[in-house]
């Protein structure tokens, strides 16, 4: 195993670096930049997503390594020498101080998206409405009143492949309304504004569908981009990964587009040969980049390199020969970003709401209302957050739920239940949801 005995002893410095090196310019990431608000930009200039998917030890793990100066000053010096503007943390602990590992992240001039769910935290793709509750607002609005104070936030993600197979889209009201949620918490608070989209899972039968939902309807209930993780392209080309009629069907989608994982190690080791393309205006034009799945090597059998410790710590090294890890920063390095706007489109529009099909199954018009228990944050504040050792959300329905359904511009509703409140369910998915509140309600009365 190949370690890096000059990169070891850089990281073990700590989060701040003894020479005098000029910290990188840590201007906050707009989507509305030059008046083209289709894509990212640092000031006038086009922002494309270099990034890698970062949460060493794993997601079972539950580890932060934004709280933990160890582990991201270690980290750090990796990310430099890689080449990357950007990283995707997909857990942190929002009752935890993160200024350290922001402010070296931020000197070294790289960005970061941030799921605001964890393991404990988020919306159960089996049971949508119990788990859309008081509880679970409370946690998401406190991770963004704590990651919005950081100029090097770059976007929110409100969810991560919720919709993982045709069948489950009844899941797709509840993540558009907890994105507008998000977005409406943000401007209430009076918070930087922060994009805040989806990244959704590659889903053939309803990808196009996910992504034209996510960007219908009035602004207060759009994202503000959608992404979505992509692993198609296996050690091929543009054309035989389909890539090339992914850019045509996204081709003036009408706002931000960009790759929330990407990386398929299904042939051979992985040569990032993506890069060439996402860099070229074959795709600048649609896409704004992509983020690399993943950093460290853990039981999902990618990254590229390897931790001696447990949960995240102890010493770093490249995994097996190092070929990935070499390969990746080659290939950034043959691939800049390109200069200019990229062909990006000059107009942001709004697109039409799906309509109900064999592959759609969910309501054009109808959300779910925020539980009226949660409502009280806009104005107050959603406090402290309760960290990864809280008692979860999932089941929390005792905590508030959401009562009834109001229409995508919130200008009418209707009475239904919280319990049939999934805005299209059907057969089985109903069932399902409806035996998770009974459970949770029995479990309710026994206590």
């Amino acid at each position: 195993m190949k370690g890096f005995a000059l990169l070891s002893g850089l990281a073990a410095a700590g989060l701040v670096a003894a020479s005098p090196t000029k910290r990188a310019d840590a201007t906050a990431i707009t989507i509305k930049g030059n008046d083209i608000p289709t894509a990212f930009y640092k000031g006038n200039d086009r922002f494309y997503i270099r990034g890698i998917d970062y949460q060493p030890g794993g997601d079972s793990a539950r580890v932060d390594p934004l709280a933990d100066e160890k582990i991201c000053g270690r980290d750090i010096e990796y990310f430099k020498d890689l080449g990357v503007n950007t990283i995707r943390v997909y857990t942190v602990d929002n009752s935890a101080d993160h200024s350290k590992c922001m402010s070296a992240l931020a000197d070294a001039g790289i960005y970061l998206v941030l799921d605001v769910n964890n393991g404990l935290y988020s919306i159960n793709r089996a049971a949508p409405a119990l788990s859309y509750n008081a509880a679970y607002l409370q946690s998401i609005f406190a991770t963004v009143s704590e990651f919005a104070q950081y100029k090097n936030t770059l976007a929110f993600f409100s969810g991560n492949e919720v919709i993982n197979e045709k069948g489950n889209e009844f899941n797709a009201p509840y993540i558009k309304a907890v994105t507008r949620d998000l977005r409406a918490y943000i401007k209430a608070q009076n918070l930087r504004t922060i994009p805040v989209g989806y990244s959704a899972a590659d889903v053939s039968e309803n990808r196009l569908e996910t992504a034209l939902y996510m960007n219908c309807g009035p602004d207060e209930v759009r994202s503000d981009f959608f992404a979505f993780n992509d692993y198609s392209w296996c050690n091929t080309d543009f054309v035989k990964s389909g890539w090339d009629q992914k850019v045509k069907n996204f081709t003036d989608y009408g706002m931000p587009l960009f790759l929330s994982e990407y990386g398929c190690n299904q042939n051979g080791a992985r040569k990032f040969d993506e890069l060439e393309a996402l860099m070229n205006k074959e795709m600048t034009g649609v896409y704004s980049g992509g983020i690399m799945y993943e950093y460290s090597y853990e039981e999902s059998k990618y990254g590229i390199v390897d931790l001696s410790g447990k949960d995240g710590s102890g010493d770093v090294s490249k995994h097996g020969d190092g070929s990935e890890y070499d390969n990746f920063k080659k290939s950034l390095k043959a691939n800049p970003a390109p200069s200019g706007d990229g062909g990006a489109a000059s107009s942001q529009k709004s697109s039409k709401c799906p309509e109900k099909s064999s592959n759609w199954n969910v309501d054009p018009k109808l959300l779910p209302e925020m539980p009226k228990e949660a409502q009280k944050y806009m104005k107050e504040g959603a406090g402290k957050g309760p960290g990864l050792t809280g008692t979860g959300s999932q089941t929390a329905g005792d905590s508030g739920l959401s009562t009834k359904n109001v229409t995508l511009d919130g200008s009418g509703s209707n009475g239904t239940s919280s319990k049939d409140n999934a805005a299209a369910m059907s057969g089985s998915s109903m069932v399902a949801t409806l035996a998770s509140v009974a459970v949770a309600l029995v479990g309710t009365m026994l206590l």
